[in-house]
């Protein structure tokens, strides 16, 4: 199942956790994450909602909220 993946850059700071774990679909940049071009909706709900629980920041939006809401 297809969902749809975001970083809250005003959260965002920067461990570059989510580019490590899933280099296909984030970048890092300038001390922060970011969502690749062309990669909002991406596959995998299961590795991207367990990147999302891991974030230490808790930037990470899937389908528009975060995963612990």
């Amino acid at each position: 199942m297809k969902v749809s993946v975001s970083v809250d850059a005003d959260v965002c700071y920067g461990s570059g956790e989510c580019a490590f774990r899933a280099p296909e679909v984030f970048g890092f940049e300038d001390g922060y994450g970011f969502v690749l071009p062309g990669r909002e909706r991406s596959g995998d709900d299961e590795l991207l909602r367990d990147i999302a629980e891991r974030c230490p920041s808790q930037a990470i939006r899937i389908n528009g909220t975060r995963v612990t809401d």
